[in-house]
């Protein structure tokens, strides 16, 4: 499924937490890792209290830097710089995904707060809502380990169509590292409904709780169905139901 891995790096050492699940995928799916660095328009001197790139021969020297760090596994690695100063970030991922034939994407999270996190976050959900693309979007302190292995992986569902996409992409993730998937579907009590449908369950309470009763019933119907289809497929697979927020 994967066979091109697109890993956008800035050249911080945050941004390199996301190389340990790289490596990861690329040796389960016997993946090229694609490093990809766009130089950023109006850009700081400096990123995460280290020094920024700045123009084609940094970036390029940077990315070599860590495909040789990465190369020691044997990997197939590929570099690619985009000259061309962006102002949109996300824009220009999103360009390269196709570009370059990326059918993965590994993004990592930077920061601690603020608006710095509030602009990564996003650029991610700008390349996940305009591309086509799986996207893996991990935090920073995954780089305080140095490797990575993916022996569970949750996957919420809600009883409709809207969310299975995630299946077959779980379901071939699972068969290439040996994970368990846990399905799992929240169904909101009386004190946890959205806001537009609190205003019905306080004027027709009985109501509502027969309402959300039923769909606990017919989650457990949907998730016991879909885990036995994997469960065929030589997939492990538990599935629960659970109440609340």
């Amino acid at each position: 499924m994967f066979k091109r891995l697109l890993v956008p790096l800035d050249g911080s050492s945050l941004a390199e937490s996301i190389l340990p699940v790289s490596k990861y995928f690329a040796e389960k799916f016997g993946a090229t890792i694609v490093l990809f660095h766009a130089l950023e328009q109006g850009a700081r001197a400096t990123i995460h209290g280290e020094r920024h790139l700045l123009n084609v021969d940094e970036a390029e020297t940077y990315l070599e830097d860590v495909a040789a760090r990465l190369a020691e596994s044997k990997l197939k690695i590929e570099t690619d710089v985009h000259p061309v100063q962006e102002a949109d970030v996300a824009r220009s991922i999103i360009e390269h995904i196709e570009e370059l034939k990326g059918d993965l994407v590994l993004l990592c999270a930077h920061g601690t707060g603020g608006l710095r996190d509030m602009f990564v976050g996003n650029i991610a959900q700008q390349v996940i809502a305009r591309g086509m693309t799986p996207v893996l979007f991990v935090h920073p302190r995954m780089g305080n380990a140095p490797t990575f292995e993916c022996r569970k992986i949750l996957i919420p569902l809600d009883s409709t169509p809207h969310h299975e996409p995630a299946l077959p992409v779980a379901a071939e993730i699972a068969r290439q590292c040996g994970s368990e998937l846990n399905l799992l579907t929240v169904v909101p009590t009386a004190n946890t409904l959205s806001a537009e449908r609190a205003g019905t369950g306080m004027l027709l309470p009985t109501t509502m709780t027969a309402v959300l009763d039923l769909a606990q019933r017919g989650a457990v119907e949907y998730l016991q169905s879909t885990a036995a289809r994997l469960l065929a497929e030589g997939i492990a697979t538990t599935a629960q139901v659970m109440r609340g927020d």
